[in-house]
């Protein structure tokens, strides 16, 4: 009877075990990865906190550069008088976020999509070549960063602004990525960092 009474214990605890392992697995958030094809929402609301806007902004970088901080989820575009044009950010996972300084070698609109091999090795549903247009996870600009294959480009993804879900690319709503990208030319320079600025 002892016996039969400890075998119950133990698969009772199991099986609380195995639910409370499966209620925490189901709060985690929902990395739905790229969706090639996938027209964006223009209606989405953004939070406030990711909608473009003029701040006050401490730097000794001068007028014109782009600052990245991936911790905040903001871009900042420095502008004279201590103040910057800051827009809402998606960022790369945990495990694909990086900084460094770069210059913007390229710029694209509508810009064609070419995953590279790492991405499809994690992605296997991607296609291998993908034209631009509204489907096209680069969205509607897209500004090439130094000989990598990062980007700051747009989204057909709007609800992932201020999360971290990409795989190192820097992503903007469609109307702040044409917006950033009319105000830098080739060769503007990009911070990115991952700490704040003291």
């Amino acid at each position: 009877m002892a016996g039969f009474r400890h075998l119950i214990c133990i698969t009772t605890t199991a099986i609380a075990l195995a639910l409370s392992s499966a209620h925490s697995w189901a709060q985690q958030p929902e990395d739905p990865g790229d969706q090639p094809g996938l027209v964006a929402d223009d209606s989405f609301e953004l939070d406030p906190e990711w909608h473009k806007q003029i701040v006050y902004y401490r730097t000794t970088e001068p007028p014109g550069t782009i600052i990245i901080s991936t911790t905040e989820r903001h871009l900042y575009l420095v502008q004279p008088g201590g103040r910057a044009i800051r827009y809402g950010i998606g960022v790369g996972r945990d495990g694909f976020q990086w900084q460094g300084l770069l210059n913007i070698t390229k710029k694209a609109e509508w810009p064609d999509w070419t995953p590279p091999p790492e991405m499809i090795a994690r992605q296997p549903y991607l296609p291998r070549f993908m034209a631009g247009g509204p489907g096209n996870p680069l969205g509607a600009r897209a500004m090439y960063l130094g000989t990598t294959v990062y980007r700051i480009h747009g989204t057909n993804q709007p609800w992932t602004i201020g999360t971290k879900i990409s795989s190192g690319c820097f992503r903007l709503v469609n109307t702040d990525v044409a917006d950033l990208y009319d105000r830098v030319p080739v060769g503007t320079k990009v911070v990115v960092r991952q700490k704040p600025e003291l």
